[in-house]
């Protein structure tokens, strides 16, 4: 193996390792270039109403609706590869960072929905429940609230003696969390 070591009469800085140190290893090249063709799989399977939303640019854009066409799995393989080729020119940090925007926005919001069925399952079961509301939301009309906890306590019992094979009732039910959901805001995104 030949390599250059540094002479006495050679200038700092100007040997071979300097210019070697600068470059990305051949792994770190690969790493970035499979990192770029996940996210290229991951555009492809966005609807086109959110990569509307996105940085693409219109080439990159059609091919990943191309891929969406695309049935055979070789030929959508491809397709991708080929998107995760234009992904190099495309700006991958910020459509990353819209990404996991939306990913965030998307865990709230089903951790509020959690909540919400969590405090309708407790307004069924406990009176004491619905005071506590009813005084951490003085806005709330509290009639017509009283009436869905009832509504929804009866269709709760009328459910529970249903013979085997019938279908429950869940208007109540569902008006009563409709009503939560119209009363306790969704966190901001």
């Amino acid at each position: 193996m030949n390599v250059h070591s540094p002479q006495p009469g050679d200038a700092p800085g100007s040997g071979f390792d300097d210019d070697f140190d600068d470059r990305p290893s051949k792994s770190q090249v690969k790493r970035e270039m499979h990192a770029l063709l996940d996210l290229g799989k991951t555009l492809v399977e966005l609807p086109p109403e959110r990569l509307r939303q996105l940085p693409l640019s219109e080439r990159l854009y059609e091919a990943i609706r191309e891929a969406q066409r695309i049935t055979s799995h070789g030929g959508r393989r491809r397709q991708v590869h080929f998107v995760g080729k234009l992904m190099r020119d495309a700006p991958a940090e910020q459509i990353r960072r819209q990404l996991d925007e939306w990913s965030k926005g998307s865990r709230e919001q089903t951790a509020h929905m959690h909540r919400l069925e969590a405090l309708r399952e407790r307004l069924l079961q406990d009176d004491e429940a619905l005071t506590q509301l009813l005084n951490e939301h003085p806005q709330a009309d509290s009639q017509h609230l009283r009436t869905l906890v009832r509504q929804g306590r009866k269709e709760a019992a009328a459910n529970a003696a249903l013979p085997e094979g019938r279908e429950p009732q869940r208007k109540h039910y569902r008006a009563l969390f409709q009503a939560l959901k119209n009363l306790i805001e969704t966190p901001a995104q």
